[in-house]
Parts: structure tokens; sequence; C-alpha cells
């Protein structure tokens, strides 16, 4: 895997401190970050995306933030096509680009390439959505189930994956999977790492309090006005984690506490499903938080 054009990759579960310690990573080998997250994209989602501060993006080149506005689409093409430029104009710097984030689907985009799939109907999509919310995440699973038992588990039950391969294979009469995939630009060295059970569901809890202290119910009442939370397709930026229920918050139906337990028990359960993609997927060893940082220090002094 190694090589003159391999790129180091470096990802965890949410709250488990990829961004401190890439932050730190980049620092010492002069490398610049290439971020892979889903929303932190996204201009004005700043306080409930975890987006790196200021003072941390004047520190390290940090790529593809504040790349979108929250009233435009976003997908994992685009990401790929971006990130790629990014690397390249990185590796020809002489310097060493860093991938660091949690979306297994933009991260397998860049290494596996992306799905030959055909484009997005809106109107399709919009059907699979109103059957989501009026069947439920598993009626959709069963269907797909049905027919490919292993497209079903290749969802790893992310509601956005489920809806884009039912509305393919409605339109098609084939799932995602059997189209096949772009050859990726570049080789990658993936690492990835978590915590602790109980540390790791400790952080996430102190994170989450703390974006609410910071404003989070407001940023999330700003997006509202910017973009209605139940429109039809369902939007992007509203399937980031926590903002239903900071928009909660702001509106005065949810308390704070009840908030921040029910955000905590939902990254809980996202970060299963991120350390199951790492590994099925992205076929990344995930280490120790102790053993990763010896193991980002060998990939980037090569």
């Amino acid at each position: 895997m190694q090589g003159p054009q391999t790129v180091p990759i470096l990802t965890a579960p949410t709250a488990a401190g990829k961004s401190a310690l890439a932050l730190e990573a980049a620092l010492a080998y002069g490398a610049e970050v290439i971020s892979a997250d889903a929303f932190t994209v996204y201009r004005g989602l700043d306080i409930g995306t975890a987006k790196p501060s200021a003072a941390d993006l004047s520190r390290v080149p940090h790529h593809l933030i504040d790349v979108a506005e929250v009233t435009g689409a976003f997908d994992v093409a685009r990401f790929v096509a971006l990130a790629e430029a990014a690397i390249g104009d990185v590796l020809a710097r002489g310097r060493t680009p860093l991938v660091v984030g949690g979306t297994g689907f933009y991260l397998q985009g860049l290494m596996q390439g992306l799905p030959l799939t055909p484009p997005s109907d809106p109107h399709v999509r919009a059907q699979v959505e109103a059957d989501l919310e009026a069947r439920g995440l598993d009626a959709l699973l069963a269907d797909i189930a049905a027919t490919d038992p292993a497209e079903a588990a290749r969802m790893e039950r992310n509601p956005r994956r489920v809806v884009r391969a039912v509305e393919v294979h409605r339109r098609t009469g084939r799932f995602p999977g059997s189209f096949g995939r772009s050859e990726p630009a570049f080789r990658y060295a993936p690492l990835a790492f978590t915590r602790p059970a109980p540390d790791l569901e400790a952080r996430m809890h102190a994170r989450v309090t703390e974006m609410f202290a910071r404003g989070w119910a407001d940023e999330a009442a700003w997006l509202a006005g910017q973009v209605e939370p139940e429109a039809r397709p369902r939007p992007t930026v509203w399937q980031a984690l926590g903002y239903r229920e900071a928009l909660a918050v702001a509106r005065g139906s949810l308390s704070v506490e009840d908030a921040a337990a029910q955000v905590t028990l939902a990254t809980r359960q996202y970060a299963k499903r991120q350390l199951t993609f790492m590994r099925t997927q992205l076929r990344a060893p995930v280490l120790s938080a102790g053993e990763v940082h010896a193991a980002l220090r060998d990939v980037l002094s090569r």
C-alpha cells in the first residue's frame, strides 16, 4: 500500500478525538488536513458539527471546510472530486495530505472509487423518503433483504443509504452495489482508532453538553430559517446528527437535558455503525487511542 502517492487516512468514531490528534500530527510533520466529514462542508454549521475552530484552521491548512451552502445539496461525488483535487494540490506542493473524518461513505468513495449508479431522481427519492417515514427503516431493509441480503447488510442501517438503494432499485431493478465503482485517483493507508465504550460515551455526552452551552439551539433555529426541516425531498443538512433535537430546544418543546441525553444515545448508536463500517468496508485496522499515535507517526514520517 505504501508508495510516493499513498495518502494516509485517520478515522475514528464521533468524539474519539481524531481532530485533535490530526492537528497535533499535522503540526509535527507539516501535513495538511483533508476533511472527510459530511457536514463540516456547510457554511454556518459550526457548533453542531464540531467544526475546527478559527485558531486551529489558522495553525494547520484544512481543506473541504465551508465549501457548500446549507441551501444546496452535497454528495459523495462532489466530495471525492474536491478531495482528490485538494490531495493533488497538496502533493504537488511537496507536502503531505492527511485525510481526517468519520463519514465512512466518503472515505469509501476515495479509497474504492465512486459507485457507477445513475444520478438521483428527486421525485422517486421523495416517494422513498415518504415510505421510510410511514413504514420505518426496518421495513425498507426487509424489502432490500428479500431480493439481496448482502446489499441489505451493506447498508449498515444508514437511512440515507437505504433511501438511495431503494430509489435506484425502483428505477433500474438493480441495487447500487451491482453497478461497480470508478478507479480511485490515489492509494490510501487507513488508520482507525477508538476508545473504551465508557470513555467514548463520556466524551460524547461532554461534547454534546458543551455544544448546547455554546449555542447549538440558536444555530439549529438559524438553519430552520434557511432550510425547512420537513421539506421533501428530505434536506441533506437536516440529516446531521442532533440538529432536530437542538431545534426542539430552540422551540421550547425539549429541555437541554433531555435533548443532550437523546443526542448522546443517537451518537453512541452511530459510533457503533461507524466502527462496523471501518472494519468491514474500509478494512482499516482499529487501534486503541494509545496505539494510533505511533502508527500515525510512522505513516507521516515516511
